[in-house]
């Protein structure tokens, strides 16, 4: 497949990967830059989410930030759309994006095109009723033998969605696509990040001190003095959701700092592991200084722009 001169930069969060992306951008004229973060999206949520400052923004055009309240839902499919639109409408002005993800589904959705199903909330409701995580395969067997075949029994996330689309859309979950285990050719060039897990540990814990100190829990303050509070998603999102549980009264400051450290450096573990099975991604090793590998960077990005 040919590319389409937009490159994906990936890694685990603290990795250093918007730094790499904003320098890219500043190096090669017309590069635009699309945040490919589930949480950077929703409005008031800068501090928590790191997202880029004002100066950043004014300086390098960026996309899918602050476009929606943080008291709403946004699903994938909602941000594969606005993404293409992002990326048609750097392409009509014959510019490139650089795409900067974190959030590995909503990467893939944009990268592989997929065909995501939709919600089904009161099936999901009737299922999740029962318990028996295992007789729901069976059913699930019955309806859908390559999806259940793809899964294993007792994983209840994986069993349930399959079961409440195919239920819900009236056809089977496996006939969505080839799924997230196949990684087919795509027009997107991707490069990766990888650090060392004690730097990133590190990075993790001196990125909430840094953002205490610019007023993160005011900011969090203020989500929950919206009308009817944060969107279910929003209230997930890390930091924010340890410290919504501070400002309620189930924790201390500095235990729902040390529990958002510890959470988010477990997340970051599982980024390492969801992006490193794909193996379309060109991987850079990083160490202090995630800039020391902006040549390579910059050679992928030239290359996938000569090549279309």
């Amino acid at each position: 497949m040919a590319p389409n001169g937009h490159l994906v930069v990936i890694g685990a969060t603290a990795s250093g990967k918007s730094a790499l992306a904003l320098e890219v951008a500043r190096q090669r004229p017309g590069v635009e830059l699309v945040s490919m973060d589930s949480m950077a999206l929703y409005r008031g949520m800068d501090i928590g989410t790191a997202s880029p400052t004002l100066a950043e923004r004014n300086e390098v055009p960026h996309h899918l930030l602050d476009i929606v309240d943080p008291t709403e839902e946004f699903t994938v499919s909602e941000f594969q759309k606005a993404a293409s639109g992002a990326l048609n409408d750097i392409t009509d002005r014959g510019h490139r994006a650089v795409m900067v993800g974190g959030t590995g589904l909503h990467v893939r959705a944009v990268v592989d095109d997929l065909e995501i199903p939709g919600r089904y909330d009161q099936v999901r409701a009737d299922l999740e009723s029962d318990d028996d995580t295992v007789g729901l395969h069976a059913r699930l067997l019955d309806l859908d033998p390559v999806a259940a075949q793809r899964m294993e029994p007792t994983n209840r996330r994986r069993v349930l969605r399959a079961l409440e689309v195919t239920l819900g859309s009236g056809r089977p979950f496996s006939s969505f696509g080839p799924g997230l285990e196949a990684y087919p050719p795509t027009p997107f060039a991707q490069v990766g990040l990888r650090a060392d897990r004690d730097v990133l540990d590190r990075r993790i814990a001196e990125r909430y001190e840094r953002q205490m100190d610019e007023g993160f829990l005011d900011e969090v303050r203020a989500l929950a003095a919206l009308p009817g509070g944060p969107s279910r998603s929003a209230a997930q999102a890390l930091g924010y959701r340890e410290l919504l549980a501070h400002l309620r009264g189930e924790c201390t400051l500095d235990e729902a700092v040390g529990d958002a450290v510890v959470a988010t450096r477990r997340f970051a573990r599982r980024q390492e592991r969801w992006f490193r099975r794909d193996p379309r991604i060109q991987w850079f090793d990083v160490a202090e200084e995630p800039l020391a590998v902006l040549e390579g960077v910059l050679e992928a990005f030239d290359r996938c722009g000569t090549e279309q």
